[in-house]
C-alpha cells in the first residue's frame, strides 16, 4: 500500500468522482462508496471484457488534517498474470499464436500499469485544485515550546521570546507530503530520504 498527503483545497469527494470519472471508461469500471471524511475508490477490470485478464485497485481517500490523505492497495494481479501465462503457453505451443492474443497482451499490459496511471490521475487533478505535497499555509507555523507563540516555518527564533526553534519545525516530504520532524533523516511514512 502506498500513501501519499496531499495539502490545500481538496476533498475526498471531489477526488473520488474526479478518479471514477476518468476509470470509467472501455477498459475499466470504476465505483466509490463512503461519503464525507472518508471514500474508497475500487477500479476493476469488468467481467464482460473479452481480452486479457481481471484486476483490481483500490483506493482509500479521507480528510486528513489539511487536505487529503491517499491510499493507493496492492493491485489484483492473479488474473492478468494468469492472461500472460495463457499467452506464453500458446505461444510455446506455436509462435504464430500471437496474432490471436495481441488484444490479450494490449490489455495485460495496460492493467499492470493501472497503479501508475491512479498516481498520475491524482497528481493532475491535484494540480488542477491547487493542493501540493509541500505543507500549506495553515500548517506553515509551529509553536515555541517556551511560551507557545506561533512562529512561521523556517524561522531559527521565537518572534516573541527569541528561543531557537531549530528542532520543532517540521518538514514534508517531497516525495509523499507526510509533515515529518525536523531533523528527521528519513520520511516515516515512505521511508525516502528528506
Amino acid at each position: 500500500m502506498t500513501q501519499k498527503v496531499f495539502h490545500g483545497d481538496i476533498t475526498p469527494e471531489d477526488l473520488a468522482d474526479a478518479l471514477v470519472g476518468e476509470f470509467s471508461n472501455d477498459e475499466f469500471n470504476a465505483n466509490q462508496n463512503g461519503d464525507g471524511d472518508k471514500i474508497v475508490v475500487q477500479i476493476f477490470k469488468p467481467q464482460w471484457r473479452q481480452s486479457g485478464g481481471n484486476t483490481s485497485l483500490g483506493i482509500s481517500i479521507q480528510q486528513h488534517e489539511d487536505g487529503v490523505l491517499v491510499d493507493v492497495g496492492d493491485q489484483e494481479f492473479l488474473g492478468v498474470i494468469a492472461s500472460l501465462g495463457q499467452t506464453a503457453f500458446s505461444l510455446f505451443q506455436n509462435p504464430l499464436n500471437i496474432i490471436g492474443r495481441l488484444d490479450d497482451i494490449a490489455s495485460d499490459v495496460n492493467s499492470m500499469q493501472l497503479p501508475q496511471k491512479v498516481w498520475d490521475s491524482i497528481e493532475r487533478f491535484s494540480k488542477t485544485v491547487g493542493a501540493t505535497k509541500q505543507i500549506s499555509e495553515r500548517l506553515s507555523s509551529t509553536a515555541c515550546p517556551y511560551c507557545n507563540a506561533a512562529n512561521k516555518v523556517g524561522a531559527t527564533s521565537c518572534v516573541q521570546c527569541g528561543a531557537p526553534l531549530g528542532d520543532v519545525q517540521p518538514t514534508a516530504c517531497a516525495s509523499c507530503g507526510f509533515v515529518n520532524v525536523k531533523n528527521a533523516k528519513f520520511c516515516s511514512n515512505c521511508g525516502k530520504q528528506l
